[in-house]
């Protein structure tokens, strides 16, 4: 049964069709919730169904009581179980079967099928739409943040729904069910009742959109924390060549200090809710036994229905507090599903095209046409930059810091959009096809290396996880890092290729991250390979050697690369050296050099040890 329950949901099986819905307008809650709900519907109106049963029944225990009261006071002992026996029979069926097993449905349809699947339902959606968010996403704020608002999300969208599902149905229901027994006998009865439902309406009126809006600020505080704190450990190896934990104490104390000053405003109007709910919840005990000992006292009533009344005040009140408790969790939920939404309910930035094409590579021709950029600066970075890179070709960028280089390598991976103007490969618009087979058919060595907390295996395969052993292990050797692999071992007992390499690749040197970025390259095998300082962490030796491996690796290839040591890009077929986003020079070495532009000048600073111009 429990395992029938557990795969009524399976989160990752149902396909995220569409992203969540914009956070925009009044209604952008609501509607990132429909989202989520509309997906699990079945079973909220399980929960529903199971939920309303347990109130119902709930109701009857409160009139048991005051029938079995009614019966002691009324019939004779000897009598009792001979006349009514069936009655007994029917409330002890209640107990022992009917509210057990609505009980038991209702725990199985939130434990079993809701909690873990419509948790982790929304958790896998969260990240399928943001892990597509553009890489300018995530420049833009802490990946800890993120992270976290993608964890925190689901837990708690799941709670506030079911909460808010159990407590509609005890106030509604348990409500409605009290005060329509206590008319019945007597209105005036129900009168304790009735000024109770209005003030507690009153204060639900009060309180609860001050508890959403602290919430949502302990939320929103709490998250700024998290990133702060990531931050720190992310950076630990900048933190301490600096010798900055005093200071990075403070960067995160001041953090510390505001989300206590936050907590402490929420848990002021958690008190205020608390003591008034207690104080309208006195009243209504009170004011019900009053009524129920006068009109007992003027034998309006029987006796039993003293019994009846009181139990009956005293579980509503139960019921309130319950419902207030439930209240107070909702809209803590409501604020961490809120500050949420700042980063799941984004647009996506850059989407592909609705009828976006596959980009099909034959020869690997790229052409820059006119291309305007400036990432949204009227400074600008490329003015009407005009290339044309022939299939095959290895071209080098050379230029000064800011000059457009890794710009330009941007945007051919379409990272960002050109203002105007046009990029092409073999004469289709990379802007018209999809995203990620633009960026299958490009292999990129970066200078700034980063590996996946995973196996070596793992981080060499990641551009074709479906190669062999043998096929990585090629790679590897010819990246020249076979001989580093196999004396590898992490904190977990695992050696060479299945050893885990930390976080960004901490576990391993500046050189031995490259020669695994240069095995993933060289086992991706696409048409196109960009070089970004790629020997740039390797020793003189160890690039001496991988040199020759990467002259095989860019046979056959169109191939970018940039770097600042010129001796590196010397050999390509042609070099364009850029200056404030355009071109002023391009053609081969020793062509440039002959004719003494900026090139030679570079080249002559490099070489000569940086002498000065006569």
């Amino acid at each position: 049964m429990f395992a029938a329950f557990e795969n009524l949901l399976r989160p990752t099986e149902i396909p995220p069709h569409r992203p969540p819905p914009v956070l925009e307008g009044r209604h952008g809650l609501l509607r990132f919730y429909a989202h989520f709900i509309a997906q699990v519907r079945g079973l909220l109106i399980l929960l529903f169904a199971a939920g309303l049963l347990v109130a119902l029944l709930d109701v009857t225990i409160p009139a048991m009581i005051g029938h079995v009261v009614t019966l002691a006071s009324t019939v004779a002992p000897a009598a009792i179980f001979a006349d009514h026996g069936h009655e007994l029979l029917l409330m002890a069926a209640v107990m022992l079967v009917l509210r057990p097993a609505a009980l038991f449905l209702r725990a199985l349809t939130t434990n079993q099928a809701i909690n873990a699947g419509m948790t982790n339902l929304i958790r896998w959606q969260s990240h399928w739409h943001v892990v597509r968010q553009s890489w300018s996403f995530f420049q833009n704020d802490f990946a800890g943040r993120i992270a976290n608002r993608v964890m925190q999300t689901g837990p708690s969208l799941r709670e506030s729904v079911v909460s808010a599902t159990n407590a509609v149905w005890y106030i509604i229901v348990y409500g409605a069910s009290a005060v329509i027994l206590l008319l019945r006998i007597d209105w005036r009865l129900a009168v304790p009742m009735f000024v109770w439902f209005i003030g507690y309406g009153l204060m639900l009126r009060y309180f609860v959109p001050r508890m959403r809006d602290r919430s949502r600020a302990m939320s929103e505080v709490r998250s700024a924390l998290t990133g702060r704190i990531v931050d720190s450990y992310t950076n630990i190896l900048t933190v301490k060549l600096f010798a900055r934990a005093t200071d990075e104490d403070a960067f995160v104390r001041e953090t510390i200090d505001e989300h206590t000053a936050t907590f402490r405003r929420q848990l002021r109007m958690t008190t205020r809710y608390v003591i008034t709910l207690n104080l309208l919840n006195a009243c209504l005990i009170v004011g019900t036994t009053a009524a129920a000992l006068l009109l007992w006292q003027s034998g309006a009533i029987a006796v039993g229905t003293v019994a009846m009344a009181l139990p009956l005040a005293w579980q509503i009140s139960n019921m309130a507090g319950w419902v207030g408790d439930n209240v107070t969790a909702i809209f803590e939920n409501v604020g961490v599903v809120q500050e949420g939404m700042r980063s799941i309910a984004v647009a996506r930035q850059m989407p592909d095209p609705p009828d976006a094409a596959e980009l099909d590579v034959t020869a690997g021709h790229i052409r820059f046409e006119n291309v305007e950029f400036g990432y949204g600066t009227e400074r600008g970075v490329l003015h009407g930059l005009s290339l044309d890179i022939q299939p095959g070709e290895r071209v080098g960028l050379v230029g000064h810091s800011g000059a457009g280089k890794s710009t330009l390598v941007n945007l051919l991976l379409n990272f960002h959009s050109p203002a105007s103007g046009r990029i092409t490969i073999d004469g289709q618009d990379i802007a018209a096809v999809s995203q990620e087979s633009l960026r299958r058919q490009i292999a990129m060595v970066t200078q700034d290396t980063s590996l996946l907390h995973r196996s070596i295996r793992d981080n060499i395969s990641y551009g074709r996880p479906w190669a062999s052993d043998a096929e990585i292990a090629a790679a590897a050797a010819q990246a020249e890092a076979t001989e580093f692999i196999a004396q590898l071992e992490d904190w977990n007992g695992r050696h060479g290729m299945d050893a885990h390499v930390g976080e960004r690749g901490v576990k391993l040197s500046g050189g031995q991250r490259q020669r695994i970025a240069i095995a993933r390259v060289i086992l991706k095998n696409a048409p196109i390979l960009i070089l970004d300082e790629a020997t740039s962490a390797l020793d003189s030796e160890v690039e001496a050697a991988i040199q020759s491996q990467l002259e095989t690796l860019m046979r056959g290839r169109t191939v970018i690369a940039i770097a600042h040591r010129l001796s590196t890009i010397s050999r390509m077929d042609r070099l364009i050296i850029l200056e404030h986003g355009r071109i002023v020079e391009q053609g081969p070495h020793a062509e440039l050099l002959a004719r003494g532009g900026a090139y030679a000048r570079m080249w002559l600073r490099q070489s000569g040890g940086f002498q000065e111009n006569q």
